[in-house]
């Protein structure tokens, strides 16, 4: 394959500093459709992530299906709780993570306090520009830290892998979409994707080929300026998926 699977593999382990299982919440069969894609509505309130040296990322949320975890994000967000936040793992061709006031992986809350369960929808998976919560095994451990995929190459030869060996399911839509465009087919299921980057898909990749030391932590230090909702203006964003294909180089 032209991807590293053992990487991917080791990097799906450091998602949050004490993960230590997948905790995969379920598996089904019947062909749901694949919603990462579809636009907001005019009006609907969207997340805009400014990234200092960078600038802006626009995320469509997604509370009709997971409206905890939008919840717990929005609320978050408006607060300031992100503001200044670094992004204290960024691992090339998988995700860049933030949302940790402590900035090493191992803080962070909910806006309730403590953990919480934001729960999965078969409906949202892990193509380039998902965002989802870092969690410690299962989604009930999920807080404030959160990842954006870059995601690999994905071939159908994984996706049979993934299907065969870890009991996964792959709708024909999530299929096509991932070997277009590539992602982390093998986070579906384990981690609470509630959000897709809609504008500045090309901000994350670059972000993710930043510098970084051992501990995937980058070099030069990669902040949130802030993080705040806004009603979504069609006339301000440049659509996709024909984005997707060109940032992430995926024919």
């Amino acid at each position: 394959m032209k991807f590293r699977i053992l990487a991917a593999g080791i990097s799906l382990l450091m998602l949050c500093g004490t993960c230590s299982g997948c905790g995969r919440k379920h598996i089904q069969l019947q062909e749901f459709p694949v919603l990462n894609y579809t636009a907001p509505k005019e009006g609907e309130e969207i997340i805009i992530m400014k990234i200092k040296d960078y600038g802006e990322v626009k995320i469509k949320l997604f509370p009709d299906l997971l409206p905890k975890a939008c919840e717990n994000f929005v609320t978050l967000a408006d607060s300031g709780y992100y503001d200044e936040l670094i992004f204290h793992r960024v691992i090339q061709d998988f995700m860049i993570q933030g949302g940790d006031p402590k900035g090493n992986g191992t803080g962070g809350e909910s806006c309730w306090g403590g953990y919480f369960d934001g729960g999965v929808s078969n409906q949202l998976i892990h193509v380039p520009g998902a965002l989802a919560y870092a969690n410690s095994g299962m989604t009930a451990t999920d807080g404030s830290q959160f990842y954006l995929v870059t995601g690999q190459q994905v071939t159908q030869e994984l996706l049979d892998d993934l299907t065969e060996n870890n009991e996964m399911y792959f709708s024909k839509q999530a299929a096509e979409y991932y070997t277009q465009y590539g992602g982390a087919p093998y986070l579906d299921g384990s981690y609470t994707v509630f959000g897709q980057v809609i504008d500045g898909l090309d901000i994350i990749f670059r972000i993710s080929q930043t510098e970084t030391d051992a501990n995937d932590k980058p070099k030069q230090a990669v902040y949130l300026e802030s993080v705040r909702t806004e009603p979504y203006d069609n006339s301000q964003i440049r659509w996709y998926p024909a984005d997707y294909e060109s940032e992430s180089g995926v024919q």
